[in-house]
Parts: C-alpha cells; structure tokens; sequence
C-alpha cells in the first residue's frame, strides 16, 4: 500500500474657495490631506468567515429527496468500511489527537474510531439516528440534528480541540456553512479531520460526489476547507491499495474475512490559524 501526505487613482473634491497664496504649517498641511475615497479601503475579511460557496444549485441535489431524518429513522449497527480503512484512521487520530482534548465526533454512528487507549477530556457525538449514538460507549453525551437543515451547532466559540468527520462529508449539502461553523467552534490551532473512502448511500450523496472521481472528490474537500477564512492549507493524506496482480483464492479468502484491504482511505486536514508545533 502506498502513503503519499500531499501537504485608483485619488481625486480631490473641487473647492470654490481660491488656493492660499501662503504655505500652511505642519499641522495645517495634515489637516488638509485628503481622505482617499472609502472605494478604495478594502476591510480585511474575518477569520472564519465564509468567502465564496463551492457548489452549484445542482451539485447540491440528491437523487432521493426525502428529509434525512426519514433515511436514517432505522439504525444501521454496520460498518461502512473495511477494517484496513478503519485501523488507518484510528492510528491518524493516535497521531494527530491528544489526550484530555475535547472531541466533537460529527456524523457519528454506534462505533468509535478513536484509540481506546486515549483518554480525552470529552467526547461529543452528532448524528441522525439516537438509537446509534446510544450504543457509542466513547461519546460522554450526544444530539440529533440534520445539517443540511440547519448548519448552526449550538456550542460556545472555541469549545473543541478537534472535530472529526467520517465517511459521511459526501451528504452535506450546505458544506461550506458547516465549515465555517466548525472553524468558529474549533479553538486557535484545533483540528479538523474529514475522511472518506469510495463508499456512499448513492441516493443520499450529493450530485458533485457521485458523478466525481477520487481525485475530484479530495479536491472538493479541500475547497470546502479554503472557501473558509483562515482554516490552514489542507493535506492530503491517501492510502490506497495496490492492485493485485492476480485474483488468487486466498486473496478472496483475505477480502471475505476483511483481512485484505480493499477500501482506499482518504483524508483531508486542516487546522483553525495555525498548525501548532510539536
């Protein structure tokens, strides 16, 4: 398996009044300098703001266009990757994550990927289906809410270490709302971790994800997280497995017992302002 980390002109008004024939004084031509024209002032934008949307009227669409809430009414205790993605991710939280932060799992479900020999101040779990995160024995408490309703989060600024978001960003249709509002509850430096594979609920993924390839998917990723003000350059980091050279028996063997990856693992970071040193 490879692993590649892809880190005017102003004017003065006229005046009716003649010149004076004698030189101001100091103080005087400093009273006299014009004010450039408020045209040409540009305010710097404010950190976490949200500069420009990412996707178009129709790259926001769903084929099933039933509320989310419908879709998800019946829990799904099953994973939706492999165990060679899952096991990858959980070493990136191992390395990226550390203990007594506070953790908002965005778009949970009634597993955890964190390393359960970590022990974080707090965990936080968002999803759509209660009886899912109930059975999440790493969240200290969790709440329902459909984001592609309303992308706000009812937390303080600045609440969270990090936010991490698994196989699920291909659903939001407001992306860049959310990041913003992920940026603005992240504290100075906190992380965001969104990962995804080649898996998806097709009718509930977005048109701009599933007429996408894998490159063009990271690349949406990494939009979402530059149409925010001040979130860091994002990176890249891929693992993708090699293809076999031959379909062997006991490869098939391998993927039917899950000990042969076979879903490519993609994940997108950033951090809020700055990546803090080690």
């Amino acid at each position: 398996m490879s692993i590649q980390i892809q880190s005017a002109m102003i004017s003065s008004s006229s005046s009716s009044k003649p010149w004076p024939t004698k030189l101001p004084s100091n103080s005087q031509r400093l009273r006299l300098r014009p004010k450039p024209p408020s045209s040409s002032f540009q305010p710097e934008t404010p950190s976490g703001s949200l500069k420009r949307l990412v996707l178009t009227p129709e790259g926001r669409t769903k084929l099933d266009l039933s509320p989310d809430r419908d879709f998800y009414s019946f829990p799904r205790f099953v994973t939706h990757v492999d165990d060679g993605f899952l096991s990858t991710l959980t070493e990136l939280y191992r390395e990226r994550l550390k203990a007594e932060w506070e953790v908002l799992d965005l778009m949970s479900s009634w597993v955890s990927h964190l390393p359960p020999e970590v022990k974080y101040k707090r965990v936080v779990g968002h999803g759509l289906n209660a009886q899912e995160l109930a059975r999440n024995a790493r969240l200290d408490y969790f709440f329902v809410k459909d984001l592609n309703q309303e992308q706000s989060l009812e937390f303080e600024d600045g609440s969270f270490d990090a936010v991490l978001c698994t196989v699920s960003v291909q659903y939001l249709q407001w992306p860049e709302k959310v990041f913003a509002e992920i940026f603005r509850i992240l504290r100075p430096g906190g992380i965001f971790i969104v990962s995804f594979s080649n898996r998806l609920f097709y009718e509930k993924a977005i048109s701009a994800w599933r007429e996408g390839t894998a490159y063009s998917r990271i690349q949406l990723v990494i939009q979402y997280f530059l149409s925010v003000d001040g979130f860091t350059q994002p990176e890249v980091i891929k693992k993708v497995p090699m293809k076999p050279e031959n379909n062997s028996l006991l490869d098939g063997i391998k993927r039917l017992f899950g000990l042969l990856q076979t879903d490519p693992f993609y994940a997108v970071v950033s951090y809020r302002n700055f990546k803090p040193l080690d």
